[in-house]
């Protein structure tokens, strides 16, 4: 691709890397959504979880015919399906708010799943064959990580803006200006990309190559399958569960804005610990940075369980207009918001420790990676059913369950004692 290629292909990136903030935007919409549909119902928390769960749900499903939308009809079209998709989900979320119906909501939180899903196997590929390749392919991929995190972080704090105080009143047409942030920007990017010619990526369309092993024949990649699908589970549960514990009557009982910047600050920290991690990467081994950071998981997320809720102090939060203030939370909230430093760099760790090894087996390894994201469904619901029950920080031992797992990953479980079975 010579260089005036790639400028022709500036505004096709530009809409990549919005394709790649709104698998965030959208994914992260279901949690804080729970805040609203739980005073708009009066539902329970593990109820108010349920449209987290549709779209994780979702994952398992659209995992495999995702990649198989890829070699049948290209990168482009994928894509375009997936917005088209992703737009309808929108659609029929707002829709749920003018009919007053938890159904419908739930309906249009799965509805997104299928499109998140499919999102995320079409950008980095598309995102690195508009740069070239090489390094400034990675780059671009790097921004749209980074531009990402910021939808994550920006998220919960514009629906806490929107919604204020939780009270019988609230409901989902109190977020209108966020769907309909979201539908505006599916169509923007979906009309470009429908009339601008872009470069496909490379597909295996015509590899008929068979195996004679799949990569579940790898121990080290199946317990990291589980890793995986518990790790997104901690990323959605932790931020996910604290989020109803500041604004339920039955936990901290503050307002909606001020739980929306505590739970922004811990996907903000996601952000720096990223910037860490890819600094630290040359130096520090996969390994030994699961296993630091689950470490440190563990004894924030104790200290979340055993202090008592009355403590308070003044926590420093990302605010929406991008500039830090003081917060007055539980202390446990401080502890649980820590965790992003944590959790931010656990994926990468995780699969490279996961497929190293697999070889010919890497690619159809990534396929099942992408299906166990529907962890970040299955977790956060079942925490949140024993939030019903038990309370909210006890509800967070689900959470000491999955990172004494990681623990075990990082220092057993990803050990490789396959390494018989051909790769090449």
């Amino acid at each position: 691709m010579t260089e005036q290629d790639q400028k022709n292909y500036t505004l096709p990136i530009i809409m990549m890397i919005l394709l790649f903030g709104m698998i965030s935007f959208v994914t992260n919409l279901a949690a804080p959504m729970g805040v609203v549909v739980k005073g708009q119902f009066n539902v329970s928390n593990f109820m108010g979880m349920l449209g987290n769960f549709g779209n994780f749900i979702a994952y398992a499903i659209m995992g495999v015919p995702a990649g198989l939308m890829l070699k049948k009809i290209g990168y482009k079209n994928t894509a375009l399906i997936a917005i088209l998709i992703g737009f309808t989900g929108i659609l029929v979320q707002y829709l749920s708010g003018l009919l007053g119906s938890f159904p419908v909501y739930f309906l249009g939180a799965f509805i997104c799943g299928f499109s998140m899903c499919t999102l995320n196997t079409v950008v980095n590929p598309m995102l690195n064959t508009l740069g070239g390749g090489g390094k400034k392919g990675n780059q671009l991929i790097q921004i749209g990580g980074t531009f990402n995190s910021l939808m994550a972080t920006l998220v919960p704090i514009l629906v806490g803006i929107l919604v204020g105080q939780v009270t019988r009143n609230t409901a989902i047409t109190d977020v209108n200006p966020v769907l309909f942030i979201a539908m505006g920007i599916f169509a923007t990017v979906g009309i470009v990309l429908f009339f601008v010619n872009i470069p496909e990526p490379p597909t295996n369309k015509n590899k008929h190559e068979k195996f004679e092993h799949t990569p579940w024949a790898f121990r080290h990649f199946s317990l990291g399958v589980i890793a995986i699908f518990v790790y997104v589970g901690i990323e959605c549960g932790v931020p996910g569960t604290l989020n109803l514990f500041l604004t339920d009557p039955n936990g901290f009982g503050g307002p909606a804005n001020q739980a929306g910047f505590v739970v922004g600050t811990f996907w903000f920290l996601m952000i720096i610990g990223r910037f860490a991690g890819a600094s630290l990467g040359a130096k520090i081994t996969s390994r030994a940075m699961l296993i630091t950071t689950s470490i440190l998981g563990l004894i924030l997320v104790f200290g979340a369980i055993l202090m008592p809720t009355t403590t308070l102090v003044d926590m420093p939060v990302f605010k929406s207009d991008f500039s830090f203030g003081l917060a007055q939370v539980p202390i446990n909230a401080m502890f649980l918001v820590l965790v992003g430093i944590c959790t931010s760099i656990m994926w990468g760790s995780i699969f490279n420790l996961a497929v190293e090894g697999l070889g010919k087996y890497t690619e159809p390894a990534t396929g099942i990676f992408m299906m166990m994201v529907c962890g970040g469904g299955i977790l956060p619901l079942l925490q949140n059913f024993i939030a019903d029950h038990y309370g909210f920080m006890p509800s967070y031992w689900v959470i000491i369950v999955a990172l004494a797992y990681l623990l075990f990953y990082a220092v057993s479980g990803c050990k490789n004692v396959n390494k018989d079975i051909s790769v090449d």
